[in-house]
Parts: structure tokens; C-alpha cells; sequence
């Protein structure tokens, strides 16, 4: 049965079936049949195609076709050989159909024993390189006579009416897209005319500023040479003029050089004076020099006695400061001594001082103990012969 297709928008269903054979299904059993002949009559016709290039090279595929396919193959190439032999030199019709006859049988022999093993035939597909022919061609328009045939067979008369209808409908948009093109190629003729019209507006001013240019390119020229001939006059005029120039330098170089001249003569002899001059002073800086050289070479005697004079007293000096530093460590440690010794008499003195501020202390409160007992001792006498007097 049919599967369910999706409908496009504004097809129908039985129109899309007939305008894409794929979609096609049989639905009989007459039909099936029909396309099961067709299917294996292409089939034939390939393996056909290619029995052709595996004869032209059976030792390479003999391995993969097999003994008996081989010897049949072997055959069949005897076969021809002998039937082009026949029709090379034509002789008797009755020997020329009996071998045909057996070059059909050996023939349909193969083609039995290549659709009973189809995957020697898909491999020998896709293995044997087969350039194009007109085989081919036939095979292809056979192929759409089976496409064809399966139209016809799955179409029934109602969409047979509903194709038509389709491809009215089609040629009734087909002419009204026509008419739409026709207005715009109208359009597109006015538009295209329009624009000649301005390339031609265009092309005019453009001749017309050519014909003004080439009118300022004449008066260019002209003011071109009359500007070169002012220059040329300017130019006579300048070297004249550079003449008079160059002849009035050379009178003033020649003034110059006589002048040059009377101060080379004139500043030879104040050049000699100066020489003189200079040779004397010469002198006296050489005499100056020699004379600086014996004093520094005194001074420098002298400098160098003082130098070791300084030299022994650093020493002596040296030596005495080890000694200074020794005796300053000396003094220091005295001088410690005398503090530690001097603050020992004045705490022995301190505490003598206290204990005698003690004693004394002491003395007093013993004196007025000893005074405030003889006053008592005298009170008891005194009362008692107070009390002797009154009896």
C-alpha cells in the first residue's frame, strides 16, 4: 500500500504521486509483475554493458566469476569472434542464424548465472570500469520508460483529470506571468530609453566642455608663449646685466688685490718687529723657567727634610699617645679608686656622726631620767616630814 504523503500547498495529492514517479507504489499484482520484467530487463541490459569489458580482460576477474561463468564467458567470446567472422565474409544464411542462435543462448546462459548470484553482480558494478557508450544511453531511456509505465499503471482517471487540471491552472500562471513580464519588459524598454536619453543629454556637455577645453587649452598656449617670450627677453636682460656685474667684480678683485698686496708688504715688517719681540720674551720665559725649576728643586730638598723631620715626631708622637693612653687608663682607674675611697670616709663619717647624735640622744634622756628620779626621791622626803610635823 501507498504510505501517507504529506500535501504540498495548492498541489494535490494524486498530482504530486504523478509529477514524482518515487512516490509511487503498486498496488496490484499485475502491476508488480510489470515492473519485476522491467526491473530484471534493465538489470540484464547492465550485466550486458559489462560482459563486453570482462571478455576484453577475463584472466583479471576469472578468480572472482568462477570456473563455470568463466568457460561460458570463453564461449560466448568464440561466439563472436566466429559470427564477426561470418559477417566479414558473408556466406551461408543457415550456418549465420544457428550461430546466432547459439550466441543467444550462451547469452541468456550468463545473464542466468549473474542474476543467480547478484552480488557477484554488484561487485563487478562497482569493480569493472566501463567507459560511456550508446548502451548506456539505451539503458537510461529504458529506465524512463519504466518510470513512464509505472505512471501510467499507478494513475487512475480521476487524477488523470486532476493532472490536467494542474497543468491548465499551470499554463493559465505561466500566462499570466507572461503578461507581468511583458509590462515589465515595457517598463524596463521606457526606462532603458530614459536612460539613452540622459547618457545622451551627458554625452553632449561633455562634448561641450571637450570643445571649451580645447579652446583654453589654445589660449593657454598663446599666454604660454608670450610668457616664454618675456622670459627670453627676461633672460637677455639678466645675463647683460650679470656681464656688467661680473666686469664691475673684477675691477673691484683687482682694487682689492693691489690693497692686499700693499698690507702683505706693510704687515711683513710689523710681523718681523713682532717676532723679535717675541723671540726676547721667549728668552726670558726660558730664563724664568730655568730659574722656577732651581727653586722648586731647593724647595722640594727642603720639602723633603721637613718631610722626614714630620715623620719622625708622628712617630714620637705616636709612641707618646700609646703612653698617654696608658697613663689615662692608669689616672682613670686612681681616680676610681680615690671616689670609692673617699665616699667609704664619708659614710663612715656620716655613721659616726649619726651614732654620736645617737649617744648623745641616749645621754640626754638618761640625764633627765637620773634628774626626774632624784626630784621624786626629794618630794618623798619632803612629804614625809610635812606628815611628822602635823602628828
Amino acid at each position: 500500500k501507498a504510505m501517507a504523503i504529506p500535501r504540498k500547498a495548492g498541489i494535490p495529492l494524486s498530482v504530486m504521486k504523478v509529477l514524482d514517479p518515487r512516490q509511487l507504489k503498486p498496488d496490484s499484482t499485475e502491476t508488480e509483475r510489470i515492473l519485476t520484467v522491467l526491473d530484471e530487463t534493465i538489470v540484464k541490459l547492465e550485466i550486458t554493458r559489462l560482459i563486453l569489458r570482462i571478455t576484453g580482460s577475463l584472466e583479471r576477474y576469472a578468480r572472482m566469476l568462477g570456473p563455470e561463468i568463466t568457460s561460458s564467458l570463453l564461449k560466448l567470446q568464440k561466439l563472436s569472434m566466429k559470427i564477426q567472422h561470418l559477417l566479414a565474409s558473408p556466406g551461408d544464411e543457415k550456418s549465420m542464424r544457428a550461430v546466432e542462435q547459439c550466441l543467444k543462448c550462451s547469452l541468456r546462459n550468463i545473464l542466468r548465472l549473474f542474476l543467480a548470484n547478484p552480488l557477484l553482480y554488484h561487485g563487478l558494478k562497482y569493480e569493472v570500469r566501463v567507459r560511456e557508450s550508446p548502451a548506456d544511453v539505451f539503458i537510461k531511456a529504458f529506465m524512463e520508460f519504466r518510470d513512464f509505465i509505472l505512471e501510467r499503471l499507478l494513475t487512475s482517471p480521476d487524477e488523470e483529470k486532476e493532472k490536467i487540471q494542474f497543468m491548465e491552472d499551470i499554463s493559465l500562471r505561466i500566462e499570466k506571468n507572461m503578461e507581468t513580464i511583458s509590462a515589465l519588459q515595457e517598463e524596463l524598454a521606457a526606462v532603458i530609453q530614459t536612460r539613452d536619453e540622459e547618457v545622451n543629454m551627458k554625452d553632449k556637455m561633455i562634448k561641450n566642455l571637450k570643445t571649451s577645453m580645447e579652446d583654453l587649452a589654445k589660449g593657454c598656449r598663446a599666454e604660454i608663449q608670450q610668457i616664454m617670450r618675456e622670459g627670453e627677453k627676461q633672460q637677455k636682460e639678466d645675463e647683460k646685466a650679470s656681464q656688467d656685474r661680473c666686469a664691475r667684480l673684477e675691477q673691484d678683485i683687482q682694487c682689492l688685490g693691489a690693497q692686499f698686496s700693499a698690507l702683505v708688504l706693510e704687515h711683513r715688517a710689523s710681523e718681523l718687529v713682532l717676532r723679535k719681540e717675541k723671540c726676547k720674551v721667549e728668552r726670558e720665559i726660558l730664563k724664568w723657567v730655568q730659574k722656577y725649576d732651581t727653586d722648586m728643586t731647593e724647595k722640594q730638598a727642603a720639602y723633603e727634610e721637613l718631610q722626614a723631620v714630620y715623620n719622625e715626631e708622628k712617630e714620637q708622637l705616636s709612641m707618646l699617645m700609646e703612653k698617654h693612653a696608658l697613663l689615662l687608663q692608669e689616672y682613670t682607674q686612681i681616680e676610681e679608686e680615690r671616689r670609692m675611697l673617699k665616699e667609704k670616709e664619708e659614710e663612715s663619717a656620716r655613721e659616726e656622726a649619726r651614732r654620736n647624735d645617737a649617744a648623745t640622744c641616749i645621754q640626754a634622756f638618761w640625764k633627765g631620767y637620773l634628774v626626774r628620779s632624784i626630784y621624786k626621791s626629794k618630794l618623798k622626803k619632803a612629804k614625809g616630814k610635812g606628815k611628822g610635823k602635823g602628828k
